[in-house]
């Protein structure tokens, strides 16, 4: 799962996307409404988490464009504690609203019950130079060639994909694929990549799965 971190303070803005990326979370950080904007045309997210006292365009704003053009799930940050100011944001179309300061326990319960009202879109099928999946199918080719992948295998390739080019942490990759906590001890995640790539990569050009050394694996037709 992918969160947009709209924060200008660096500090809270570095916490959360460190307790974040520690809960299995990737994270984006955008310091004001503009970058925020931009990121939200450009990239996919599944929640944005958005301080209201921005430095150009305020919360509120950033709000109401993004509803011009997506409905991802929006928890409110902010010091602001009025009920009015609680109402309006509702109103402009935010899903949740935390005042600072928060208990991360709490944010954290927050996101998750955010995410699972949200039907999660998937696409019947997804491209990557000659590799194709198909979902709805439960299928996978290669230039062509039909490749036999386990459930786990298939679910692991699935999340590679969907997250193409981005760099997916073994945590995240073990709760999203496994629903377990990572542990540093368990190989399950290095044990699956080396299978995966044995089936999709061994034997084709280009090499589409990468180690990102330090930080986890991506798909993506560049190393």
């Amino acid at each position: 799962m992918h969160i947009l971190i709209i924060e200008d303070e660096v500090k809270i803005a570095d916490y959360l996307a460190k307790g974040l990326n520690e809960s299995g979370y990737s994270t984006t950080i955008a310091r004001n409404g503009v970058e925020a904007l931009s990121f939200l045309q450009q990239q996919q997210f599944d929640l944005a988490l958005l301080d209201v006292m921005l430095p150009d365009l305020d919360g509120w704003q950033v709000l109401q464009t993004l509803r011009t053009f997506s409905q991802i799930p929006v928890l409110m940050l902010t010091a602001r504690d009025h009920v009015l100011d609680r109402v309006k944001g509702l109103e402009l179309g935010a899903d949740d609203y935390l005042s600072k300061p928060f208990s991360y326990i709490e944010l954290l319960a927050r996101i998750k019950s955010l995410l699972r009202r949200t039907p999660r879109m998937e696409q019947e099928a997804y491209q990557v130079s000659n590799l194709l999946l198909n979902r709805l199918k439960h299928e996978v080719q290669r230039d062509g060639q039909k490749i036999e992948l386990s459930q786990k295998e298939f679910a692991l390739l699935q999340l590679l994909m969907e997250h193409q080019g981005q760099v997916m942490t073994r945590s995240q990759i073990a709760s999203m694929v496994w629903n377990i906590n990572f542990n540093t001890d368990t190989n399950v995640v290095d044990v699956a990549i080396r299978r995966l790539r044995s089936k999709i990569d061994d034997h084709f050009s280009p090499r589409l799965i990468h180690t990102v050394r330090g930080m986890g694996y991506k798909l993506d037709e560049r190393p």
